[in-house]
């Protein structure tokens, strides 16, 4: 009998998963559900030892992890980075590879427009003057109509987040390899940084994007300006933002990755440094885009094992 294993919880009631995967397991294909993260990457190992199909999420997937699974013939990653897994080893073993690109796209620009409204209008600041009795005084916001917001990377994402910023009257500048959208006024980075209030940045982490958003560019940006990052960990050196909030190089930045999954310690620089709103990883994280997910990992299973692999890495 063949194995499907899905190797780490997916975010949505198993029984909502048994009932996606029924035409797979009327087909014969035996379900294994890990409702627990792995504990290291030989727990994760051991849960695909045996496995023909396996499903990952954000937990990384390493050599020492793959080299275990004898059997494994397609992966599917239930994110949309794939930065994570050990791509090059699956090349190797000849496992094919898809993602789950777009079951996030409504969630992460949506956090990314939560973020700027928090900083615009003091939200955490306010929350906290509600909650020990004081005032509004020094809480005036400013809005974001009639401000320049600037998309690095308008892909999915980026162009969904463009979109929501022009609903508030905001204009979208955008910095991408392509122009692919001609509702968005491209420009060159340089210009991008200099001109925009707020800088969203919206690419993959790769060898060539890692450190993208490094001290040189982070001095370009204005100092009233704020940056926005719901995108990878890696694309922004946080080091070198940290050092630009604390020395009011720039207005104040939204982060919901860092170049660790956190928990983060306490002596992360971002930690410390003023006018920040961290949230831990969740931009992905609704009850809409988790159900997109699951639905997405059951359809590149079926079109896999069809010959038609969608989403492909590898």
């Amino acid at each position: 009998m063949k194995e499907i294993v899905i190797a780490q919880p997916l975010g949505v009631p198993e029984e909502t998963l048994q009932t996606l995967f029924a035409p797979l397991t009327g087909q014969g294909y035996h379900l294994t559900l890990w409702d627990k993260l792995p504990e290291n990457q030989e727990d994760l190992g051991n849960r695909i030892s045996k496995a023909d199909l396996a499903v990952i999420a954000n937990y990384p997937l390493k050599k020492e992890a793959l080299e275990k699974a004898s059997s494994l013939k397609y992966l599917c990653i239930a994110f949309t980075g794939v930065d994570h897994v050990d791509i090059e080893t699956c090349r190797k073993k000849a496992i094919a590879v898809s993602n789950c690109a777009g079951y996030s796209t409504e969630s992460v620009a949506e956090l990314a427009i939560g973020m700027i409204l928090s900083l615009y209008r003091k939200l955490a600041e306010g929350a906290a003057a509600a909650h020990h009795g004081k005032t509004g005084a020094g809480l005036r916001g400013i809005e974001i109509k009639d401000r320049t917001v600037g998309i690095i990377g308008t892909g999915a994402i980026g162009y969904r987040t463009a979109q929501l910023a022009k609903a508030f009257g905001a204009k979208v500048l955008g910095y991408n390899r392509s122009h692919n959208h001609e509702d968005i006024d491209y420009t060159d980075l340089d210009t991008l940084l200099k001109t925009s209030d707020i800088v969203s940045i919206h690419l993959p982490l790769t060898a060539e994007t890692r450190h993208f958003m490094d001290r040189e560019k982070l001095s370009l940006m204005r100092k009233d300006a704020i940056l926005i990052n719901t995108a990878r960990g890696g694309v922004v050196d946080n080091n070198a933002l940290a050092e630009a909030l604390k020395k009011r190089n720039i207005a104040g930045a939204g982060i919901d990755v860092f170049d660790m999954e956190p928990p983060l310690p306490d002596d992360y620089p971002l930690l410390s440094a003023p006018n920040t709103v961290l949230t831990p990883h969740v931009g992905f994280d609704t009850e809409e885009a988790m159900k997109r997910r699951a639905a997405i990992v059951v359809d590149n299973l079926e079109s896999w094992l069809d010959g038609k692999q969608k989403n492909k890495i590898c």
